[in-house]
């Protein structure tokens, strides 16, 4: 399996390979995605397969807790118990977005840390990618109660508000 077939079935494998062996943070160190994980282990210092194959294994799992369905986002939502924080650009979110999503931008990121640590921060994108990795970037500085909105926005138009267009970026 090459990299990016890897990574297409688990787009935080970048994430995981740089949180637990520093690998994929630079150009030094990344992956091309024609590599094989065989072949990426190797060029790092001969790094054992399969326990990196466990711990990405691990990191997937870790990733699933942190994700809301869209059925469980509204839920949280509608109880006042979560906000939805959209990391999309802005030209995405004036395009469209779910009604009450506040937009992240770089003032929302130093109040982020102030807010009240009771009400969950669902983050939300286009397709649940980004909003992963910006989950998973808060929970690394101490914010427990983050999640991700599985298959985004994509997602939300499918399951939960069909008047909501769905998109595709060129």
């Amino acid at each position: 399996m090459t990299m990016q077939e890897l990574v297409s079935l688990f787009p935080g494998v970048q994430r995981a390979l740089f949180r637990g062996y520093h690998i994929g943070g630079c150009s030094s160190c990344g992956f091309h995605g024609e590599e094989t994980l065989e072949q990426v282990c190797e060029r790092n210092g001969g790094l054992d397969v399969s326990e990196v194959i466990g711990f990405l294994g691990q990191a997937r799992d870790a990733d699933a807790k942190m994700e809301v369905t869209p059925a469980q986002a509204k839920e949280r939502l509608d109880s006042g118990s979560a906000v939805l924080v959209d990391i999309r650009s802005g030209e995405e979110f004036n395009a469209v977005h779910i009604p009450g999503a506040v937009l992240f931008n770089e003032e929302l990121m130093h109040q982020i840390s102030g807010w009240d640590r009771s009400k969950e921060i669902i983050f939300v994108c286009h397709h649940g990618v980004r909003s992963m990795d910006a989950a998973a970037y808060f929970a690394g500085h101490g914010m427990d109660n983050v999640r991700s909105l599985r298959g985004g926005i994509d997602a939300w138009s499918c399951d939960i508000d069909t008047s909501l267009p769905r998109y595709e970026l060129a």
